[in-house]
């Protein structure tokens, strides 16, 4: 099956399969669950409020789709039945009655693995994927910025930097994501004295000048959305003599800070090839198995095609991503059509 790149607007971009299967997949429906391709989903409240948007939940209903809340006060078991469960809660009980569930009952797709989750909840495993895929080719090279994890005693920060040879500015971002506020904010460390002032656990990044600007890489399935957000500024010399502590910044890749309609140097705006994209797309979707994450991507300032991830978070604010409610349903429609090859293929064999 071939693949086409539409063009949304300026700087955004979205990769897709080709071809309509919803009459297929809408005849299967009819025998599936009195004609619906039930969703269950648990996902905290904010998380509901910024994705379960009513545009979404109407298109999925108008191709047979329902969304339906799963109680947290009640058995997993005794609920349903699903065809899908979509999650993102915190706590090792969720984790723990996920699993059992799917023990249980195979035959949901459970998006994603708890494994899979928590392995990307960690800033230290999370770019070792990234880091191992070795992505290098004539479309550009990927990697990720050189780093130091620090698990505890601030006090031996600076010479555990001083022994790594890192390069400062630092940049100090909290080990575990764990869906809070405080998990991602980060820090700018200017001088070696300002290192005993952070709190482990941490990783540390060097500071790779950018021009500014991340790409923000949605993952849906198969399908890639790139869109631009603004960033922490270039550090030049003048900054590091001038500079010195630790600046700290909230979340910076957020829809406010969108830099779709900036007037940019071509050079700092143009967005990563197409090819690069989907090449490290398909690689961290096999080594991770998972369906639904993001990456922040920059290209470091005066390369042509030298780019580092930077972060990968699963199931992100996909409410912020322009034309969601499509490309996800389009990918929950991938999903009844799977399941009905899978169903046919079982009828056939009996």
């Amino acid at each position: 099956m071939g693949r086409e790149l539409s063009v949304k607007s300026k700087g955004e971009m979205a990769f897709k399969n080709e071809g309509n299967k919803e009459e297929n997949e809408m005849s299967c429906l009819t025998t599936q669950n009195q004609g619906m391709f039930v969703v269950g989903y648990a996902l905290t409240l904010k998380k509901v409020k910024s994705f379960l948007q009513p545009k979404l939940e109407m298109l999925a209903r108008n191709k047979g789709i329902l969304f339906v809340a799963i109680d947290r006060n009640r058995n997993l078991a005794d609920q349903g039945p699903f065809d899908v469960v979509l999650h993102k809660l915190p706590g090792k009980e969720w984790r723990r009655d996920i699993e059992v569930y799917w023990q249980q009952h195979p035959e949901v797709t459970v998006l994603d693995s708890p494994d899979a989750i928590q392995h990307v909840y960690n800033r230290q495993s999370m770019l070792k994927d990234v880091a191992d895929l070795n992505l290098s080719d004539c479309h550009g090279e990927i990697g990720i910025p050189r780093q130091l994890v620090i698990k505890k005693d601030s006090s031996l920060i600076s010479d555990a930097v001083t022994r790594a040879g890192l390069n400062l500015p630092l940049v100090s971002k909290p080990l575990v994501v764990d869906g809070s506020a405080e998990s991602h904010v980060l820090s700018l460390a200017y001088d070696q004295l300002s290192l005993s002032r952070l709190h482990p656990p941490l990783v540390l990044q060097e500071f790779v000048n950018h021009g500014g600007v991340l790409f923000k890489v949605y993952i849906v399935g198969d399908t890639i959305k790139v869109v631009r957000r603004f960033s922490l500024p270039d550090v030049d010399e003048h900054d590091l003599v001038n500079n010195s502590g630790v600046f700290e910044f909230p979340r910076v890749s957020c829809a406010s800070a969108s830099a779709e309609e900036a007037d940019l140097d071509p050079s700092i705006a143009e967005l990563p090839p197409r090819p690069l994209l989907e090449k490290l797309a398909r690689g961290l979707r096999r080594r991770m198995g998972l369906h639904l994450f993001n990456m922040d991507i920059i290209r470091e300032h005066g390369t042509r095609n030298r780019y580092y991830v930077i972060d990968i978070n699963y199931f992100p604010g996909y409410g912020k991503m322009p034309g969601y409610e499509q490309i996800f349903t389009d990918f929950l429609l991938g999903i009844v059509g799977s399941k009905c090859k899978k169903g046919n293929k079982k009828h056939l064999q009996t």
